[in-house]
């Protein structure tokens, strides 16, 4: 969910899009989560939860690699096509993950633990973005640091540049144009680099469905808790 923090300031920040756009191209991904929400209500009963959460977290690690690729000069269509990967992975993971959560508890605790539920997704999804908005500030430091080492007099880049009369060397303002240039490619590479670390973060994730119990073995033990 710490993507739908980064991929605004992104398209606005970096790559000029205004609110409303930004707002269209991200839409989609709401429709990939209603699709994937109907698929799975069809998919009760007749598949193993389990292989439905591995699903979701396969096509969003998917998503969040493919946006590892993205660029300042890309089309609105990139955004379209992983918003709506990610709208169905999130549909896959959140609706079966719910079910199973509920499954072992008796009717009599369910507003607790629906409370409680939701409770914990809202302080992890927090905990999530102040993570990645910290790592992406981190990073563009980092890389800005990174850059300028390449920006000297020296740097056959930068006497081309200078020659063809895109920068200047020797005016304040001149340099003030080279570092506004290093600062948006700085944060342009913390940004892929934040959705690297969702990726593999996700990925990670995956082992943890083992620890699931089966189907069957979540109706058994509901009954007991209901006896």
């Amino acid at each position: 969910l710490a993507t739908m923090a980064l991929l605004p300031p992104f398209m606005q920040n970096l790559m000029g899009y205004p609110v409303i756009k930004v707002g269209y191209l991200l839409a989609p991904r709401g429709v990939g989560t209603m699709a994937a929400m109907i698929t799975v209500g069809k998919l009760s009963g007749k598949a193993d939860r389990r292989y439905q959460i591995f699903l979701g977290l396969i096509l969003t690690s998917l998503s969040l690699w493919e946006m590892t690729c993205f660029n300042t000069d890309m089309t609105g269509w990139n955004i379209v096509r992983t918003g709506i990967t990610q709208g169905l992975g999130l549909g896959f993971l959140f609706v079966p993950l719910s079910t199973i959560a509920f499954s072992t508890l008796a009717p009599r605790y369910r507003n607790e633990g629906a409370a409680l539920f939701s409770l914990m997704r809202n302080i992890g999804s927090s905990i999530g973005i102040s993570v990645v908005i910290t790592y992406l500030s981190q990073r563009t430091q980092a890389n800005h640091a990174a850059f300028a080492d390449f920006i000297n007099p020296f740097s056959l880049a930068i006497r081309q540049a200078v020659e063809a009369g895109v920068y200047s060397l020797s005016s304040p303002q001149g340099l003030a144009t080279i570092n506004s240039e290093v600062t948006r490619q700085a944060a342009t590479l913390a940004y892929l680099q934040d959705f690297r670390l969702m990726m593999f973060i996700t990925l990670a994730a995956i082992p943890l469905i083992l620890l699931l119990r089966a189907p069957a073995q979540h109706t058994a033990v509901a009954h007991a808790a209901m006896d």
